[in-house]
């Protein structure tokens, strides 16, 4: 039976509206592979009573000639977003009881599209981190992994894990400078960060207001289109969601990319770069030639202010958004012997060293006699790499480039734990999509010489995520890429 887990959700939705297995007997599948894959760590909440009676549901509704657009399909969601009546903790001990009154956007767009809900999906505390290393419930392990266990990425590693491993059909994830392309990559799954704007942030946790974005991690492109698809929309709730149509974007997989432009960024190829991921990125690069695309250097010349720009502006929203948690409304709460007392216990006792790191550095950069210094300036930066991305985008069409410049490490690495600089560093190819606001897409390419999963970006225009779409299934055709 646990076979039919290997299945894609296209896959899955045509065999289930022909019968060939109920979506029970789908879920229950999914729901042994979770058991038998405890020691990922890939879950937090598990919520199998609640999958199975979702999952009747959706054979009344194949029964009857119901069936929505992801009927029965049994996801994996990243425990960032707020699910009614289901524990939300953002993996800190600061809300590891906190149990929603209310759906996020996003979640409950699946849910009205038939989805099954198995369980909440470990990632990096709050979303701040680079290898899921720093959840108060402990790091989850790549199924990638071989002699030593090695990292997921980050933040949305449980999600990338228990796509990887047939945990789940698909999961949601959030980026804020990466994390759900750098997991994609590191797991051997595809993923996708839409455009600023295109998914609502309702009910999904803060970590970096201006930069964070839903997306779906799953296991091919197609998969990706259509649960963008579900996910994405105008929400009247967020005043950050864009009132812009949302495509059918399976209908562009099909679609001919001859004569699209293709633009290669010089910056992105420093003196040093891992020799074979730079291998695979002129690969990629030639299977898009052999189609027809016209591949061209182009420039991103404030690239390299990117990262810096990122980690004044993140850790600055960071601080701002985490000042809610006091221990006075919600979540835990420390004994003090006054209010200050309180406050300092509950937040020392609750976060955890990375953001704490982050919420330190947020409030010195907006603190007096830094804001100009630190704030302003990087908020300057960030129009200019916006812009560096808008003049590149006369020249072509799509930009590729690799996802990370590194496969996944271990569990514990010293380089990276002791010097969190490492760890940033791991973003240098993927912060910039955020900071301006586009969408970009990660999709494996091959194995490196040690087995491991390397992923190449496509990075597109502001809401042309379709041609992302069109430009990805070639590669993914091409590339022939084995899930494990």
């Amino acid at each position: 039976m646990n076979d039919i887990t290997k299945l894609t959700v296209c896959e899955t939705l045509d065999a289930l509206k022909s019968k060939k297995f109920s979506s029970v007997e789908l879920t229950k599948s999914y729901l042994e592979n979770m058991e038998k894959g405890r020691h990922y760590n890939a879950y937090i909440t598990e919520c199998a009573d609640k999958a199975l009676k979702q999952a009747e549901m959706a054979d009344r509704n194949y029964q009857s000639g119901n069936n929505r657009l992801l009927e029965g399909i049994p996801l994996g969601i990243k425990d960032l977003f707020c699910t009614k009546d289901i524990r939300t903790t953002a993996a800190s001990h600061i809300l590891d009881n906190f149990v929603p009154t209310y759906e996020s956007t996003v979640t409950q767009n699946l849910l009205n599209d038939g989805a099954v809900f198995l369980g909440k999906l470990n990632l990096d505390e709050f979303a701040m981190g680079g290898s899921n290393e720093t959840s108060y419930f402990g790091p989850v392990i790549n199924p990638w992994s071989k002699d030593k266990d090695l990292v997921p990425g980050g933040s949305s590693g449980g999600s990338a894990a228990a796509v990887a491993a047939n945990m789940c059909a698909a999961a949601t994830g959030t980026d804020t400078g990466g994390s759900i392309r750098e997991p994609a990559a590191f797991c051997g799954c595809t993923g996708i960060k839409p455009t600023y704007g295109r998914c609502s942030r309702y009910g999904i946790v803060a970590f970096a207001s201006s930069l964070d974005q839903a997306g779906p991690i799953a296991k091919d492109v197609k998969d990706c289109a259509l649960l963008l698809q579900s996910m994405a929309g105008f929400d009247e709730k967020d005043s950050t969601s864009c009132d812009i149509a949302v495509p059918n974007y399976v209908d562009f997989l099909n679609k001919d990319i001859k004569g699209l432009t293709i633009g290669l960024p010089k910056e992105y190829r420093p003196q040093g770069l891992n020799e074979e991921v730079a291998s695979y990125w002129d690969k990629a690069a030639e299977y898009l030639k052999a189609r027809g695309a016209i591949v061209k250097e182009i420039s991103l010349p404030h690239t390299k202010y990117a990262l810096a720009t990122y980690y004044v502006l993140a850790p600055a929203e960071a601080s701002s958004n985490l000042a809610r948690y006091d221990g006075i409304r919600y979540g835990f709460r420390a004994e003090g012997k006054n209010l200050d007392e309180l406050y300092i216990n509950t937040r020392t006792l609750g976060f955890g060293k990375e953001v704490k790191r982050r919420i330190m550095i947020g409030t010195y950069v907006l603190s007096a006699g830094y804001y100009d210094a630190y704030y302003l300036k990087a908020q300057k930066m960030r129009r200019l790499i916006h812009n560096d991305f808008m003049e590149a985008f006369k020249q072509c069409d799509i930009i590729l480039t690799p996802t990370s410049p590194i496969t996944a490490f271990p569990i514990g690495d010293e380089s990276m734990l002791d010097n969190p600089i490492n760890m940033y560093l791991n973003d240098v190819f993927t912060v910039s999509i955020n900071l301006a606001g586009l969408p970009a897409l990660s999709l494996p390419i091959g194995l490196s010489q040690n087995g491991l999963p390397l992923g190449m970006q496509l990075i597109g225009k502001p809401f042309d995520e379709a041609t992302i779409f069109s430009v990805a299934a070639k590669i993914e055709e091409d590339a022939k890429f084995e899930r494990k």
